[in-house]
């Protein structure tokens, strides 16, 4: 028991979850975490298709989830794709969904 209050007492941790766990609360967000744990990489227009969206909005969310390190990004000229990078929340998100 003492191990686990422990692990509890870890503030940069806890915080840093409750953040991921807060950013993909968000219907929006939680729709494109969805796509990305199962699909290997997605444009932002393709993912601003889907989901029916501006490009702008969709690239606004990406950048929060970008941010806390959940997607990983790559550029090839104009165009930007998103994957997943996070992939113990990937298993949990695919196992909800």
């Amino acid at each position: 028991m003492t191990d686990l209050k422990k692990e509890l007492k870890d503030k940069k941790a806890i915080d840093a979850c409750a953040k991921q766990f807060g950013v993909i609360g968000d219907p929006t967000r939680l729709k494109i975490c969805y796509l990305l744990c199962n699909h290997p990489e997605l444009s932002v227009s393709e993912i601003a298709e889907a989901i029916g969206m501006s490009i702008s909005a969709a690239s606004h969310s990406l950048k929060k989830l970008k941010a806390l390190k959940l997607v990983t990004a790559r550029r090839n000229f104009r165009t930007v794709y998103y994957s997943w990078g996070n992939k113990e929340l990937a298993r949990i998100i695919q196992s909800q969904l």
